[in-house]
């Protein structure tokens, strides 16, 4: 939950104070609060930001980048070659072919089969270092309509029909009473979650109305107002603490 607060951050980064209130929120006390950051700064993934909060750091300061790709919804021109990458490693242990598969799906690439992977050069493909020492990557043009190859590895129906879902409880969502702040956390984090499963595929690629400009669309509008009574809140709560 407080890496999701700084996720949803430009940049990733909150004083303890409101980092503490966030955690209010959820029942979860300062005490609690503190141990939770402190726990993810030994294992690296916040740091101290020298001006009384923390920071994301290492892995989730990398996913925050992406999150932020995601949430701008900028895919790049495309040529028509697609990057192929295959992974050339033993399949290794379940959590080994677990991550492997996970950095894969957050690169965007779909699974054409086990170990191959694909997707529309329209963006650059970037894995860390062990990553990139387990596959081989090239760029090639698929024989097959690059329509129909697309609706094969990625699960667009899926993924718009979440979308519309999604901003139908954005448009309906309700920033008034005692669990408006909670729920309007948990919606907003559900909504950058399914954001960063977008593959961003070339517009020719993609079906007719696709929902992800008016997923962002409504996600900014709400995100707007949300930050506006967050911010409110944490007021609110400075001036009670005297």
């Amino acid at each position: 939950m407080l890496a999701s607060a700084l996720l949803g951050e430009d940049p990733p980064a909150l004083p303890v104070r409101r980092l503490v209130r966030v955690a209010a929120l959820f029942g979860i006390n300062e005490n609690r609060a503190r141990v939770a950051l402190s726990r993810m700064a030994a294992r690296g993934e916040v740091e101290a930001d020298g001006a009384g909060g923390y920071a994301l750091a290492g892995r989730l300061l990398e996913r925050a980048g992406r999150l932020q790709a995601a949430r701008a919804g900028r895919a790049g021109p495309s040529d028509g070659t697609w990057h192929v990458v295959v992974v050339i490693a033993p399949p290794g242990a379940p959590d080994v072919r677990r991550a492997r598969r996970g950095a894969l799906r957050a690169a965007r690439l779909g699974e054409l089969r086990d170990g191959t992977w694909v997707r529309p050069a329209n963006l650059a493909v970037v894995l860390d270092d062990a990553i990139a020492r387990s596959v081989t990557s090239f760029r090639a043009v698929p024989d097959e309509d690059p329509v129909d190859l697309a609706s094969r590895v990625f699960d667009l129906g899926g993924w718009a029909r979440r979308a519309a879902r999604l901003v139908e409880a954005l448009d309906a969502a309700d920033l008034v009473g005692a669990r408006a702040l909670a729920t309007g956390f948990e919606l907003d984090a559900d909504v950058l979650r399914h954001l960063q499963r977008d593959p961003l595929l070339p517009a020719a690629l993609l079906p007719a109305s696709w929902p992800g400009p008016r997923l962002r669309s409504a996600f900014e509008g709400f995100d707007r107002r949300y930050r506006a009574r967050l911010a409110d809140a944490h007021r609110a709560a400075a001036v009670a603490a005297g």
